[in-house]
């Protein structure tokens, strides 16, 4: 008979959640970077432990930042606010699984370009913690053994691949491999246009700069014409 699994108690042994993850992942020899996602990894119970420790050491931010966050009424929630945002929100793409995507085979064989987008995306820049906003498009030319998958999907696996602190090269890196390999296409083509605040609030304060930059799978890095006319139709 199995166990059921219990929820580690708080602090087990005294030790914080993050020491208990991070000594588990450095054991199982997995990357966490801030980018990666690390769902398997954590036992029931642990997130809201986190969501308890990220308050309580933003609280020592602000304290360190000399705010007065007994004092001040605009202040006195801040610190759990900005756990439950990074947590669940800004940065939920690491610590949630991906979302369901229900494949359907390609019975129809079709295999003309499909184009996606623009897709709104938000993420948080890993060097400042800055927020990078931008669009998404994504080109697929699908072939007869291709997985086919909802539109609305296109948009999900995107935000949870966004919803972690990034660099935009590696997050369209990232979305491409995942569209691969759920959509198996002949060609796959993904691109990125986003503002980053950590150029336009700190630093130069340039407000018109943007960044594009896309990655190209298979026909699109073979068939110029192809490309051409990905790039063209986005344009519209």
């Amino acid at each position: 008979m199995m166990m059921e699994q219990q929820t580690p108690p708080d602090n087990a042994g005294g030790t914080p959640a993050s020491a208990r993850i991070r000594a588990r992942l450095t054991q199982r020899g997995v990357r966490f970077h801030a980018n990666d996602n690390i769902a398997e990894h954590l036992e029931p119970g642990e997130l809201a432990q986190l969501l308890d420790e990220v308050s309580e050491r933003m609280r020592g931010v602000l304290d360190s930042l000399v705010i007065d966050t007994a004092g001040d009424h605009n202040s006195q929630d801040t610190a759990r606010r900005v756990a439950k945002m990074y947590l669940q929100e800004v940065f939920g793409g690491r610590y949630t699984p991906p979302p369901p995507v229900t494949e359907f085979p390609n019975v129809a064989q079709l295999n003309e370009l499909m184009i996606i987008g623009p897709i709104a995306v938000r993420s948080a820049c890993s060097h400042h913690l800055c927020p990078v906003m931008g669009k998404i498009w994504i080109g697929v030319m699908p072939n007869q053994h291709s997985n086919l998958i909802g539109l609305s999907k296109y948009a999900r696996l995107a935000g949870w691949i966004m919803s972690r602190p990034q660099i935009q090269e590696e997050a369209v890196v990232q979305l491409a491999d995942l569209l691969q390999q759920k959509v198996r296409p002949d060609g796959l083509a993904v691109i990125m246009e986003a503002d980053h605040f950590c150029m336009q609030w700190r630093g130069v304060k340039d407000n018109g700069a943007r960044m594009i930059n896309s990655v190209m799978h298979g026909s699109f890095l073979k068939d110029a014409a192809l490309r051409r006319e990905f790039l063209a139709l986005i344009k519209r």
